[in-house]
């Protein structure tokens, strides 16, 4: 199972986030280490879902990106 993760720079570091998952958050120093945070976050989040009988809830956000012409910046 696969859930999308946010990562945000901060100015004093970063966090992250699992839209999929309210309140699975993390933060840290480095990007590298938010992740591994988040990871280790979605795993006791599910983990603790599953200890309360509470259904897992299917990864349903999809992450993309689009271009946008740079005269549009202006």
């Amino acid at each position: 199972m696969q859930y999308s993760i946010v990562i945000e720079p901060s100015p004093t570091g970063f966090g992250a986030y699992v839209p999929d998952l309210p309140g699975c958050v993390a933060v840290a120093e480095s990007e590298e280490e938010a992740r591994e945070l988040i990871r280790e976050a979605v795993e006791f989040h599910l983990e603790s879902l599953r200890e309360e009988g509470t259904s897992i809830p299917a990864p349903v956000v999809r992450v993309g990106y689009i271009e946008i012409r740079q005269a549009a910046w202006r």
